[in-house]
């Protein structure tokens, strides 16, 4: 069976363009979202539409951009499509994994997000260095400074519990401990 899916961003937005293009695809059923950003993952029609495909049926969006938030998380959704035995066309795109150029198309987007993974890893790993170059420091803040793990030491020398000097700088008997490591 063919089923459709269509999403329009606003309020001020219609559908009818996409609903008239997946009926002529042949979509007996239609599922839509109205003033749904592609952005969140609220999309109810959405979710009802994957709950009803089965293994054999064919999911037609109107446009890629219409279905996934980002091309990751597009990618992802397609995978399970498949993986479910569900076929899938994009109308605009000309995408049709029952065909051998559509099949193609969709390795050739794959690729491609394969590669917009790797070049934010990248971009990220070099951030975190440059960062680090400029003397950014990650991670938490520590709960102590220097003058209250001198003060610790000092109190726990003397003899005081260090459940106790710990209560009394409002920590945690652990956090104490790693503080004066």
């Amino acid at each position: 069976m063919k089923y459709g899916y269509a999403r329009v961003s606003t309020d001020d937005q219609t559908p009818a363009l996409q609903l008239a293009a997946l009926k002529r695809a042949g979509c007996k059923t239609v599922f839509k979202d109205e003033g749904i950003s592609g952005a969140t993952t609220k999309r109810p029609s959405l979710l009802r539409c994957l709950k009803t495909l089965r293994a054999g049926d064919t999911l037609i969006v109107w446009k890629l951009d219409r279905l996934g938030r980002s091309l990751r998380d597009l990618i992802t959704m397609l995978d399970d499509l498949r993986a479910s035995g569900v076929k899938f066309r994009s109308l605009t795109e000309a995408i049709d994994t029952e065909t051998p150029t559509g099949r193609a198309m969709w390795q050739m987007i794959g690729v491609l997000a394969e590669l917009e993974r790797s070049l934010i890893s990248e971009r990220t790993r070099a951030g975190v260095k440059d960062a680090k170059r400029r003397g950014v420091k990650f991670g938490r803040k520590p709960k102590l400074t220097a003058q209250q793990i001198g003060h610790a030491r000092k109190l726990i020398k003397q003899g005081e519990a260090p459940q106790s000097v710990a209560s009394l700088l409002r920590v945690s008997r652990a956090t104490l401990y790693r503080a004066l490591l």
